[in-house]
């Protein structure tokens, strides 16, 4: 499945979705892997099939296979860090405890450019809602000198991704349930 495919799976009400979903695909603010491993981040962090399945194929015709495998890494690492981080947060007394979570991934993403990483584990935090995070990696992005127009196209595409999961996950249901009635 492609872009193109997946948007023809939108139904009309999410003209606006289409719209953003095809401007971002194309966006050039982000170089190539910085844009599509962000796409493969945040379709794995939104868990829709066909989301996965037509960003991961347009992300192989773009970026390596080592960066896709980095950018699922970082949906994965980050779905277990933003629960935790989220709870120390609200739970300040647990901050000064030890998390022994094992996060090696962060540190060996298995691509050069970890700063990537970080933009991925920045658009999957913003996803999922994890203050913590959000800050921790956007610090690290600012100290490494990503602009601004940089992080917000990320956590654009992290928007988009989520609306387009999350719009292709209700529509069956809805269907059915009119259906039903």
């Amino acid at each position: 499945m492609s872009i193109s495919e997946l948007k023809n799976k939108l139904p009309a009400y999410a003209k606006d979705i289409k719209l953003n979903l095809s401007s971002l695909a194309s966006d050039e603010t982000l170089d190539l892997q910085k844009l599509w491993g962000t796409f493969v981040a945040c379709a794995y962090a939104c868990g829709n099939a066909d989301v996965i399945d037509a960003i991961e194929a347009e992300a192989s015709d773009n970026i390596s296979a080592a960066a896709i495998d980095a950018a699922k890494a970082a949906a994965s690492i980050m779905a277990m860090n933003n629960v935790y981080y989220k709870f120390t947060g609200i739970m300040s007394e647990y901050q000064t405890l030890p998390a022994k979570l094992r996060m090696n991934v962060i540190a060996n993403p298995g691509i050069e450019e970890k700063i990537d990483f970080e933009l991925w584990s920045l658009a999957v935090s913003a996803i999922n809602g994890c203050n913590f995070c959000v800050q921790s990696h956007e610090k690290q992005l600012k100290d490494a000198g990503i602009a601004n127009t940089e992080i917000q196209t990320a956590v654009k595409v992290a928007a988009v991704v989520a609306a387009v999961s999350a719009t292709l996950t209700a529509e069956p249901a809805q269907i059915a349930q009119a259906k039903a009635a």
